[in-house]
């Protein structure tokens, strides 16, 4: 069993070339999310509200609550297990956005949290490469579908 010093807090970034609307829209919008992450949501992301993510291809989903938005800024929000997670958008120029999501409160011991976070860490990564792929290429990569594809139902 690992005895953690630190809590583990995950952050994975990425520079996506285009206006930071567009990129907070992505995000927001789950017409355009199911491009590149999950495949089904009761809804867009809006303040204060419960919303639930699919990822039909694995039969798993996660309600959420919408903790906070700020338009074209920030959005955080509360996964079903308690996690945490915070998508800070930052304009660079006109046309490039730096994205940094943040992913903390990790349940179970230490082993189960480092396991968590390293998972975590890679799956928003992907995200972050999806995302950069559709909005600068219009090309949808199925990273995530592809991911495990023998676990698919």
């Amino acid at each position: 069993m690992i005895t953690l010093n630190h809590i583990p807090v995950i952050k994975s970034e990425m520079l996506i070339r285009r206006p930071v609307e567009e990129v907070f829209e992505a995000f927001i919008n789950p017409e355009i999310t199911t491009k590149f992450w999950f495949t089904k949501s009761s809804g867009r992301l809006e303040e204060g509200k419960h919303i639930k993510w699919e990822w039909e291809m694995y039969g798993v989903s996660d309600d959420l609550f919408v903790k906070e938005i700020e338009q074209n800024k920030i959005i955080r929000i509360e996964s079903s297990d308690s996690t945490k997670t915070e998508w800070i958008f930052t304009p660079r120029t006109e046309n490039e956005t730096f994205v940094s999501i943040t992913n903390s409160g990790f349940p179970g011991n230490g082993d189960d949290m480092v396991n968590y976070a390293i998972g975590s860490m890679g799956g928003y990564t992907m995200v972050l490469c999806a995302l950069k792929a559709l909005l600068e290429h219009n090309i949808i990569l199925n990273v995530v579908a592809d991911k495990a594809p023998d676990d698919h139902i």
